[in-house]
């Protein structure tokens, strides 16, 4: 016969004075042990503002933001990092620049982050809360995987890019740059929307002190004004007896390296529909036609247009041999070294409208 299993039989039983003990030692310990948890959460209680304030600041600031193509409602949504949508939360700034690059300005973006714009999260930071603006590379998507792939790792290590889903194209640049202004609009509730070219040096105090400026006019246009053709589209050709009739008339527009459309202007055209712009070879000169349809109040002023730093200028470049500076990523170390650029006493500039 198979012999009968084992049993296990407790020395002491658990009325023995022996297990009372070693109950006691027990629950000792696991009172010990509960106290200990409780002090520790406590100091997590005690320390967790700050702590989920740095959280906060570590969530990604780039954005992708990619277009309603079957509506053509010239709306936009999020993807990726930081969606958009009608309920988003817009964050609210004095001023939005969008600073517009490409793929082969990776040298261009360096040499900015090592002057005027800051490299890390922090000092951008800073910046922003120093000056009420927010700072960001606008810059399309490229069907070169290879391109896309450098972009991410650059995206990942500054963080400092709102990402458009339109081809990066120097011809579809007026496609561009109304990407730009609906993107930012939706993503930013700001009092005025920059657009800066990635190879002009810029003064972001004296940007701020300009914007911060009391305006009557709800829509206004700011830039280094300039004079262009009316006429500059081969499509147009049928105004041309109306042309010699005004004498060959030109109308005011900003030079394109940088220029400032106000929020009621951005919000207009936010509310067109993509189809509906008449888009131009010039980036510039197709914002300054759209201006014409608008009521918007043409702010001329000089210090945007400088070419070297003086007390009063907000952006440098070479003009006009140059639609910004002319050998930039060494140029902008140049001018970044010079006192009259970094230490000069902030002055706000006066505008010659």
């Amino acid at each position: 016969m198979p012999s009968s299993p084992k049993l296990f039989h407790p020395r002491h039983s658990p009325t023995s004075p022996f297990y009372s003990r070693r109950s006691s030692v027990l629950l000792l310990v696991s009172c010990l042990l509960v106290g200990i948890s409780g002090f520790i959460f406590g100091l997590t209680s005690f320390f967790s503002p700050r702590l989920g304030y740095n959280c906060s600041n570590r969530d990604p600031r780039t954005v992708k933001v990619v277009w309603d193509k079957a509506a053509d409602s010239g709306g936009v949504f999020g993807a990726g990092t930081g969606g958009i949508g009608g309920d988003a939360k817009r964050h609210k700034v004095m001023g939005f620049v969008g600073i517009q690059t490409g793929f082969a300005s990776v040298g261009r973006r360096q040499s900015l982050r090592k002057t005027w714009l800051p490299p890390d999260r922090e000092g951008l930071q800073r910046l922003e809360e120093a000056t009420g603006l927010a700072f960001r590379f606008i810059i399309g998507k490229s069907s070169d995987k290879r391109k896309m792939s450098e972009l991410k790792k650059e995206v990942a290590e500054y963080d400092d890019f709102l990402l458009l889903d339109i081809e990066e194209e120097y011809s579809r640049l007026p496609y561009k740059t109304l990407a730009f202004f609906k993107a930012a609009y939706a993503l930013y509730d700001s009092e005025f929307y920059v657009k800066a070219d990635d190879d002009i040096y810029l003064r972001p105090d004296r940007l701020s002190l300009l914007l911060a400026k009391e305006r009557t006019h709800p829509q206004t246009y700011i830039g280094c004004m300039k004079k262009g053709p009316v006429f500059t589209d081969p499509k147009l050709k049928w105004y041309e007896p109306l042309s010699h009739l005004l004498g060959n008339e030109y109308f005011l527009h900003a030079y394109g390296p940088i220029y400032i459309l106000s929020a009621d202007v951005v919000a207009s055209l936010g509310a067109l529909k993509n189809s509906s712009f008449r888009m131009f070879s010039n980036e510039d000169v197709t914002i300054g036609a759209w201006m014409l349809a608008m009521n918007v109040e043409h702010e001329n002023n000089k210090a945007l247009c400088e070419p070297d730093c003086s007390p009063t200028s907000i952006a440098v470049w070479d003009i006009p041999k140059c639609s910004g500076l002319c050998n930039p990523e060494k140029k902008l170390l140049e001018l970044h070294n010079k006192e009259s650029c970094t230490k000069s006493p902030t002055l706000p500039a006066d505008d010659d409208s």
